[in-house]
């Protein structure tokens, strides 16, 4: 069983939790996820590891309710447990080699985007980070992100906090400047990193994207988080998640993690039912 050693509200639909997992925080890197059941007969999920501590022996998590095992995860308070947290599983982000990196985060993809930030930071790399929100209310880790970027841009598409905008305005603007990064990592929304990703490949900046579908196991045998990268079937859970942007077929990602929206939905509905019912 494993702790929830503390829980905080990120905006209204984002929640932070620390997990007392300690064998899974000695080996965590920044890019990894783990995947984890609220109850025995829950269904498996996987979350991406927004932070460890190894001392401590904790992990970060942080998830958006959008269905009804993350409805039930919110129930969840500190001191309670759940059953499961495997990891951690993928591949780790790469920070051997590089100089100069733009970091581009949306929504809840900034949660992912954090610790990449943070392990290029930690190896002497320039940041630049640039995240985007729908509006000021679900604006989330503005001063960690801060505290790892050697340059920072906040963008909302309604103009409510930040500069107006998506991401690739600045990022555009930027590299059409002349500015030279060795690379932009992109994580968020499927179609946020299918735009970066057309917006470097014009300039010839190396992109990858961290990519998040549909799973299951974690271990490659289900094929549920099966992507195209390059004409080829890879594996989110083992090939990736990170893969070269230029080389993924987004469209067909997206029109498979629309799959299973509707079921979602039903079940969140359904858990809130659940706990309104226990509540009564």
């Amino acid at each position: 069983m494993y702790q929830i050693v503390s829980k905080k509200s990120l905006n209204p639909t984002v929640t932070q939790m620390e997990i007392l997992a300690p064998f899974v925080a000695k080996k965590a890197r920044a890019g990894q996820f783990v995947i984890l059941r609220v109850d025995e007969r829950g269904e498996r999920i996987p979350l991406t590891v927004a932070g460890y501590d190894r001392e401590r022996g904790t992990v970060t998590i942080i998830f958006q309710v959008v269905g009804g095992t993350t409805e039930r995860l919110n129930h969840k308070n500190e001191g309670d447990f759940i059953p499961d947290f495997v990891g951690p599983l993928g591949r780790p982000t790469q920070v051997d080699g590089l100089k100069k990196v733009c970091v581009v985060g949306g929504g809840v993809g900034c949660a992912i985007a954090l610790p990449v930030a943070r392990a290029l930071h930690e190896n002497g790399v320039d940041v630049t980070s640039i995240v985007g929100f729908r509006n000021k209310d679900l604006v989330i880790l503005e001063e960690d992100f801060k505290a790892y970027s050697d340059d920072f841009y906040m963008m909302t598409d309604d103009g409510s906090y930040g500069r107006k905008g998506n991401v690739c305005v600045p990022l555009e603007e930027l590299l059409e400047k002349g500015e030279r990064f060795d690379e932009v990592i992109t994580i968020g929304p499927l179609i946020m990193m299918k735009f970066v990703c057309l917006s470097t490949k014009k300039y010839g900046v190396k992109t990858i994207a961290s990519m998040n579908p549909i799973m299951i196991d974690g271990t490659g045998m289900c094929g549920c988080c099966r992507l195209t990268v390059g004409g080829e079937m890879k594996f989110a859970c083992v090939d990736g998640p990170e893969f070269d942007g230029h080389l993924i077929d987004f469209d067909e990602a997206m029109s498979r993690s629309r799959s299973y929206a509707e079921f979602e939905t039903r079940q969140r509905e359904h858990a809130c039912n659940l706990f309104k019912k226990e509540v009564e």
